[in-house]
């Protein structure tokens, strides 16, 4: 895999909340589909914007905080997809690429978030 670009993760994260949209409105209407899928619709939807906030940081303890809320947010993602499969809403192949691609998002944001303490904890 190449170098990930802001440009690209930008792209991608619009993508993965796209891809949540419309999988939320295929949801069953009954209660708990409903609950499940706004929350996480809120979350995949906040992952692109927050990722879009992150880019535009004026430092790097700014990029920092915003990109932990990023991580938070691809991480809690995760949880609702992986919800909707364990109370069998959806099946496990139904959601399987876009629970692979919130776990790629959330490793990434991980790695980001990861480089970005040690480089602020580096002497000069």
């Amino acid at each position: 895999m190449g170098e990930v670009t802001p440009a690209a993760m930008r792209v991608r994260t619009k993508e993965f909340a796209l891809r949540v949209i419309r999988l939320t409105r295929t949801l069953p209407k009954t209660d708990e589909a409903r609950v499940i899928g706004r929350q996480l619709l809120r979350c995949a939807t906040s992952v692109g914007a927050n990722y879009r906030s992150v880019c535009l940081a004026r430092s790097k303890a700014e990029f920092i905080a915003r990109m932990g809320i990023v991580l938070e947010e691809s991480d809690e993602s995760i949880f609702w997809l992986e919800l909707l499969e364990d109370a069998g809403i959806l099946r496990k192949g139904d959601i399987a690429a876009l629970h692979q691609e919130a776990g790629e998002l959330t490793a990434i944001f991980g790695s980001s978030l990861k480089t970005a303490k040690a480089s602020r904890k580096s002497p000069p």
